[in-house]
């Protein structure tokens, strides 16, 4: 099988469905029924999203089991491959992403912060790169075992409000 192509990866990641399902799927294989009973969603076309993740290498089939009823299911693990890849005018869909991810938590499994700063392009730079470096390290560690699962996201971007 070849590899996808860019545009092909790019596209698999532009669907704040397809985020979701590779949230879920981060720390613990997921059938697709899982992944749709989960999101709420039909089956069939949650395998269509799973199947477009798996040809674009962000998700991994993993070794067959049978389900309660005996039937074959098939779990899918994230690779992580998709931390990587570019994603043109990627914000705006990790942004609904996030809404939808966080819609139906209590205010206090959210834990959010804003600033407003006032930096040369030299600091912005060494901010976004100490808090990519602070990421990268915890990323890097094999997971707690007794541990939570957690999502962050990191944003910054121009106050026009102050222009």
């Amino acid at each position: 099988m070849s590899e996808p192509d860019e545009a092909a990866k790019g596209r698999a990641l532009s669907s704040p469905l397809r985020l979701r399902i590779l949230r879920m799927c981060l720390h613990q294989p997921r059938t697709n029924k899982e992944i749709a009973d989960r999101l709420g969603i039909n089956p069939a076309s949650c395998l269509h999203h799973v199947r477009t993740l798996v040809a674009t290498g962000f998700l991994e089939s993993q070794p067959e089991r049978r389900g309660a009823r005996g039937a074959k299911e098939v779990p899918y693990l994230a690779t992580r491959k998709s931390w990587s890849q570019h994603v043109d005018d990627v914000a705006p869909v990790l942004i609904e992403t996030f809404v939808q991810e966080t819609a139906a938590l209590a205010p206090e499994d959210i834990s959010v912060w804003r600033v407003g700063l006032k930096l040369n392009q030299e600091h912005r730079d060494d901010l976004m790169g100490r808090l990519r470096a602070i990421v990268d390290e915890f990323v890097a560690l094999p997971s707690d075992p007794d541990g939570e699962a957690i999502s962050l996201m990191i944003a910054q971007h121009r106050d026009a409000a102050a222009d």
